[in-house]
């Protein structure tokens, strides 16, 4: 027992009793006995909380990792029945959401320390920047204001289904978001176009992605998760050492917001426009001069994405757009020559894959759509969720972390964070503090 313990305000407690407490625990409610210390007028203190890094709430930290391990890869009603077989402790819903939200608090401060991007890398290495997003099926009141508005005015023909060119209005965009290190390896357009093949040869593997960092947030605009792409490669190479790599899937919008990041930074970066993207494009235009299943269009793509990683995207256009003109296509018909043809040449400056490919550069954005479908398609497109804004942000946050390989480096530095917060901040001398409770 203690003669009196000091607050972080500066009193001192001298009057003690013997208090309890419930914590709901992985092994069931347990009962916490410590002594209080108070002052008449003041907050009472108990040493012992601080010691074990008790939680606030009645739930302790084990249960809160063990709700945050399972909403991660499953839904909420999955949690709770997780929950209760591996522990025999029953966890309503609402309070599986509100751990989980307690559980992704610290995500930014985790990111935001300077040791975060300490992981050693060559200067040799290209620094790749990427970014997508896709939409998530939200609450009405968790919508964008412009959309929920869109939502509340929408009159549609019927009412058990949209007809065409109606929208039910009702997703927000997540911005999702990768960096990584990777190994330049020089390439051919014969090799580009052997991976795509169904069988290709693996006798020449691809350089992998290292140190990488995929994340997901629903909660900020494109714009700052653009500045907080550009703000871990600076982590990483804050001289501008490295050849800095950014893939686009070609929206002017993402293109915009890249360059002016770019422009802030003082950093000049290599804007690649994704190869997939081009070559749909291509296919949109071969359907223009062929039957839907003709072989004949299979070899005409090939040919012109040939073209095209040989440094001749704007011949190409051209070429395409000066035969669906000799065969007097409709303008209907050939809206997907057009198409085409604009995308390939004012993206021209971004596809010098012939450039691109000698000096080893990635020309795909295999690793961020892999990150899409694992952050969002995998957990957020579960059929029949609506999300509201804060659950689905600390689930994002939660899945970016495992993709990462970072969890259990996060966890430690939650329950640090958590012991900052909820005794530190109060008790002016605490004693020596043990594990987290379970």
């Amino acid at each position: 027992m203690l003669a009196a313990v000091a607050g972080t305000d500066g009193v001192e407690r001298t009057h003690h009793r013997h208090s309890a407490r419930g914590l709901l625990t992985v092994f069931g409610l347990v009962t916490v006995l410590r002594l209080s210390y108070g002052r008449r007028g003041q907050s009472s203190l108990s040493p012992l909380d601080g010691a074990l890094n008790l939680p606030e709430e009645r739930c302790s930290h084990g249960l809160r990792h063990l709700a945050a391990v399972e909403a991660a890869r499953g839904s909420f009603d999955a949690t709770v029945d997780a929950i209760e077989r591996n522990t025999g402790t029953q966890v309503g819903k609402r309070q599986v959401e509100e751990l989980v939200e307690r559980a992704a608090q610290d995500f930014d401060a985790f990111y935001a320390r300077p040791e975060s991007a300490d992981a050693a890398a060559s200067l040799k290495d290209l620094l790749v920047l990427s970014l997508d997003a896709k939409g998530i099926v939200m609450r009405k009141e968790a919508l964008l204001e412009a959309t929920r508005k869109a939502a509340e005015s929408e009159e549609h023909k019927l009412d058990g289904r949209l007809s065409k060119g109606e929208k039910k209005n009702r997703k927000r965009m997540a911005t999702v978001a990768a960096v990584y290190d990777l190994t330049p390896q020089a390439r051919t357009p014969e090799d580009v176009l052997g991976e795509l093949r169904p069988v290709r040869d693996v006798s020449k593997p691809r350089p992998r992605a290292k140190n990488k960092r995929v994340w997901a947030r629903v909660e900020k605009s494109a714009e700052e998760v653009t500045r907080e792409v550009f703000e871990e490669a600076q982590h990483r190479d804050p001289e501008h050492k490295r050849r800095w790599v950014v893939l686009v899937d070609g929206d002017r919008h993402q293109i915009g917001r890249v360059r002016r990041e770019a422009r802030r930074c003082g950093v000049k970066v290599t804007l690649v426009v994704d190869f997939i993207h081009v070559l749909e494009y291509l296919w949109k235009a071969a359907w223009c001069f062929f039957d839907e299943g003709d072989k004949d269009a299979e070899r005409w793509v090939t040919e012109r994405a040939f073209a095209v990683l040989q440094g001749y995207s704007s011949e190409v256009g051209a070429g395409i757009r000066r035969s669906a003109t000799l065969r007097n296509l409709p303008a209907k018909g050939r809206k997907g020559v057009d198409a085409c043809c604009d995308y390939l040449i004012a993206k021209r400056t971004m596809l010098r894959y012939d450039r691109y490919l000698a000096s080893g550069l990635p020309i795909a954005t295999g690793v961020i759509e892999g990150a899409c479908r694992h952050l969002l398609c995998d957990r957020m497109d579960i059929t029949g969720a609506r999300w509201g804004l804060r659950g689905a942000e600390s689930v994002l946050r939660l899945r970016s972390l495992r993709s990462s390989g970072d969890f259990d480096d996060y966890w430690r530095f939650h329950l640090e964070a958590e012991h900052q917060r909820n005794h530190r901040s109060r008790n002016a001398t605490p004693p020596a503090r043990s594990r987290s409770s379970q």
